[in-house]
């Protein structure tokens, strides 16, 4: 869990790789709120779109079908016939838009609806780092009702997946990395975390320093608008999940005048810097467990965390500090403390996830096992059972550092320990340790914090969970107010699980897809439960 960080995956993206991991145990107007009618291929709109070249911004996109996901995108199946994949080509720096290019990697399914098509909306999953092309299509049922009016459309951004993605350490060396301590006890493993983070970084230069300084989520917003122009839309129609809250609150600011009818859910707070983050993510992680607990408290003797609170997060950290002395077997391999945190943090991103988590707790605690906590893990570190892993988290690591001024030491992490336990005495002292993963990174970060103010822009529909573990609740209010009076237009949806589209809750989808298909603008302080 350390390791990854600023991690803001979102419930889709964790739900997907669990349910994969866990089978075998189970004509368009500027104004966004009136209706847009059909969309009509027509000359870019305004924005960095109609200052790159003519052979960016007027490039074909040759679709076919799409293969499989490819070991660096994540697992699953190839898409059916209703999917169509293609590669956009963008500059590797917009400062140069003339030089070298990279080539995006697209997913798209066209609309249902014949005439009725607004235009193309497009996603972004979060991570950072998550690949669209891979995601997308696990949840076409989940989006059915918006393809009635739109073409579906993700991508993987720039340093994700198959677009130029980010490599660092081989699938055997993650093995090692992942299994390693991150929160040292004493001076020989502090020395020890530091030299595995030091390989870690060395290995992302080796492999990826031509592309890490180009990463940030600035240059993945205006990849959005060349594709926007490219796909033929006026207007972007937009959709993001967790990171993918920033990185459209990032474009609105870019291009205000070229946001159509556009959605964040899971929203990530854009006034916070990396340490107030972590702060509150680990704030987040413990609410959510404390509502597990909670819940699992009513299943009496089975439940492994007994009565919750402070006897739960007793029996928590206990298992910890066993496993940070000795692992347990995992079939061929070993559950660590680390790999055990990062099981219990996938499981709370979905209220379905936690009888997966009862089961791995009771197995690990009164049975001494760890395969179902570790398969886990894997899932969310997007392990593949031949022991592949996707880019997510080297693409999380190079973006965020990227993003980041910040750098922090491990003496700013004795300095704030104090404040990550009082914050979760579970996950707290992990994603303290995690801070210190931009230490010593190749490419110098860019800003303190997203700019987001948007005058000008169409509504944007803002949702925030209250019972959000990663994305705590309070930044969509935060991001909702930094868009700009008008503009965000904050939805709360009283439940559990990162995000709320996703969820299955009718009023929530009911706001969206009211907004999205017929441009009717919920009131803000719209509440669901």
């Amino acid at each position: 869990m350390s390791r990854a960080i600023r991690t803001k995956r979102t419930r889709a993206l964790v739900a997907a790789t669990l349910v994969l991991a866990l089978g075998a145990l189970t004509g368009c107007n500027d104004d966004g709120g009136k209706d847009e009618g059909a969309s009509r291929p027509s000359a870019p709109g305004p924005g960095s779109s109609s200052g790159l070249p003519a052979s960016l911004t007027g490039q074909k996109l040759d679709w076919k079908a799409c293969p499989a996901p490819t070991p660096a995108q994540g697992m699953g199946d190839a898409p059916g016939d209703e999917w169509e994949c293609g590669t956009l080509k963008a500059p590797l720096d917009y400062a140069e838009p003339e030089g070298e290019t990279i080539d995006l990697a697209l997913i798209r399914a066209k609309a249902t609806g014949g005439d009725k098509r607004i235009g193309s909306l497009v996603f972004n999953f979060g991570g950072p780092g998550a690949s669209g092309v891979a995601t997308l299509p696990a949840f076409t049922e989940d989006y059915r009702t918006l393809r009635s009016r739109y073409d579906l459309v993700s991508f993987d951004p720039r340093g994700v997946g198959e677009s130029a993605g980010v490599r660092c350490l081989s699938d055997k060396d993650l093995d090692a990395y992942y299994a390693t301590d991150s929160s040292p006890d004493d001076d020989a493993e502090l020395k020890a975390a530091a030299a595995t983070n030091k390989r870690f970084v060395d290995a992302c230069r080796k492999n990826s320093g031509k592309v890490l300084p180009y990463v940030d989520t600035v240059s993945a917003a205006r990849d959005m608008d060349l594709m926007r122009a490219v796909l033929g839309d006026r207007k972007l129609y937009y959709f993001g999940i967790s990171y993918g809250t920033e990185l459209g609150g990032v474009y609105a600011n870019l291009f205000p005048k070229n946001v159509g009818r556009s959605v964040l859910d899971a929203v990530v707070d854009p006034t916070e810097d990396p340490l107030e983050g972590a702060i509150a993510q680990a704030k987040g992680f413990q609410l959510a467990l404390d509502n597990y607990m909670k819940d699992c408290a009513k299943s009496g003797p089975l439940c492994p965390t007994g009565k919750g609170g402070e006897e739960g997060n007793r029996k928590l950290t206990e298992l910890l500090k066993k496993l940070d002395e000795q692992p347990l077997d995992a079939g061929d391999r070993k559950l660590t403390q680390d790999l055990a945190l990062t099981g219990i943090a996938a499981a709370l991103y979905d209220q379905e996830a936690w009888e997966y988590l009862t089961i791995a707790l009771n197995e690990a605690m009164r049975l001494n096992r760890g395969t179902t906590l570790l398969m886990m893990a894997d899932s969310y570190l997007s392990r593949d059972p031949q022991g592949r892993y996707g880019n997510i988290q080297a693409a999380n690591r190079a973006i965020n550092c990227v993003d980041d001024k910040q750098r922090y030491t491990s003496d700013d992490v004795d300095e704030q320990m104090a404040a990550f336990r009082a914050a979760s005495p579970v996950f707290g002292e992990f994603m303290a340790w995690g801070m210190t993963g931009c230490t010593g990174w190749p490419a110098a970060g860019k800003s303190e914090h997203p700019r987001v103010a948007a005058e000008g822009a169409a509504p944007i529909v803002v949702i925030g969970n209250t019972g959000d573990p990663a994305t705590p609740y309070e930044g969509a209010r935060k991001m909702a107010k930094a868009l700009g009076k008008g503009v965000g237009i904050e939805v709360t949806l009283k439940g559990e699980g990162h995000g709320g589209y996703n969820s299955g809750n009718a009023c929530l989808k009911k706001a969206v897809d009211g907004y999205l298909l017929d441009g009717k603008v919920p009131a803000a302080g719209t509440t669901c439960s």
